[in-house]
């Protein structure tokens, strides 16, 4: 008999951009594969999509219908998986499922309560998420703080897991030669001897774009050839030009807008960063690992996991400026430093967070499941 999973998110683009390598893979083993979204689905993968009310928002009544549709597609296919993101497509879809023998996963890309963050965050959303852990018949985290939390607060799912986040595909994201690197340098507008920085990442508070700024203001004399590279868009992103015109770098710093050729740009570069004050496990970083770009970044749990202080680039502590000019300077002086950070990151991204390794990590929890849909404790009979 055919398997059935649900991959129910509340957006098109977390799955589009996370889960279609292993969806495929549970296709070619003769698993029907569904997703359910709250837009269109356009995912160029052949599954069966279900578009639900569902929003980003806790406090609208769409996600009420959302519910009553995702339990009615659980009733209806009787899945023999439901593999839940995204914390609105977490709560909503095990709540939808709780009458069920649905074996419901639920990846936790960085919960909301963490080390550092607001009482407020603490009160709303630790409570929620321990409750649900009851529903919750394995509990995948992305970073060894949320792993650890999870155990040790005695979460009540049945299995608590920790995989190396979603991978990140390291023949697409490799290093190119120098020669090809200044031949696209310069097709893209750049000189030889620029020093090119890159970050990529939606302008919202949380990513911090104006910290990067700051840092170049205080490099600008010492180091003139530096450009710092933003592609991404969002609400912060007209006042980070604005500040980058008051302190006098908007020569320095290119605002590249939404970008679907990252790549392009992390091979040109000769340096990442990241300045979010939270992350779960950022692809970005990896990427730009992958690349063998030493990675300067804030000092928060996604970083931590990724960047080895001084084998692979350096952690910052409370996003200060003054860290990451330090560090930069250094970085432009030593380029043998340089070369040894952006090799080491390489490395760290085949052997432990690659696309392969990852996919081996959630065959094995699917694998681990039992065939026959379980009699759980909590099922109302």
């Amino acid at each position: 008999m055919t398997k059935k999973v649900l991959f129910c998110a509340t957006v098109d683009v977390h799955i589009r951009k996370f889960h279609i390598p292993f969806m495929k893979w549970l296709q070619n083993n003769g698993w029907e594969v569904h997703t359910a979204t709250g837009e269109a689905g356009d995912f160029s993968f052949d599954g069966q999509h279900h578009q639900i009310s569902i929003t980003r928002s806790p406090f609208t009544f769409a996600n009420v219908r959302a519910y009553y549709e995702l339990k009615n597609l659980v009733e209806t296919y009787d899945f023999d998986v439901i593999d839940c993101h995204t914390p609105m497509g977490g709560v909503i879809a095990r709540f939808a499922a709780r009458h069920s023998r649905t074996n419901v996963l639920y990846t936790a890309h960085g919960f909301h309560f963490y080390k550092g963050a607001s009482l407020v965050n603490w009160v709303v959303y630790y409570p929620i998420e321990k409750y649900l852990s009851r529903y919750t018949d394995y509990l995948i985290t992305i970073n060894k703080e949320d792993y650890t939390r999870a155990k040790e607060n005695h979460f009540r799912a049945e299995t608590i897991g920790y995989i190396h986040g979603v991978g990140v595909d390291t023949e697409q994201f490799q290093p190119i030669v120098s020669s090809r690197k200044v031949d696209k340098k310069r097709k893209l507008g750049y000189g030889d001897h620029d020093f090119l920085m890159f970050y990529a990442a939606e302008f919202n508070s949380n990513k911090s774009q104006a910290t990067l700024v700051k840092v170049i203001s205080q490099l600008q004399t010492k180091l003139p050839h530096l450009k710092l590279l933003l592609a991404g868009e969002g609400p912060k992103l007209q006042e980070c030009k604005e500040l980058a015109q008051s302190l006098g770098v908007g020569h320095m710093i290119d605002f590249l807008g939404y970008q679907t050729n990252i790549q392009q740009y992390l091979q040109i570069s000769d340096l990442a960063l990241a300045s979010s004050l939270r992350e779960g496990l950022p692809v970005n970083v990896m990427e730009a690992m992958a690349c063998g770009l030493p990675v300067i970044a804030n000092d928060n749990r996604g970083h931590r996991d990724l960047i080895i202080p001084g084998e692979t680039g350096w952690l910052v502590p409370n996003n200060d400026p003054s860290h990451y000019a330090h560090y930069i300077e250094q970085l432009v002086q030593d380029t043998v430093l340089h070369r040894k950070l952006g090799n080491k990151g390489r490395q760290r991204m085949i052997d432990t967070f690659s696309l392969q390794n990852v996919l081996i990590e959630k065959q094995e929890i699917y694998q681990s499941l039992k065939e026959e849909k379980r009699s759980k404790s909590w099922v109302v009979q």
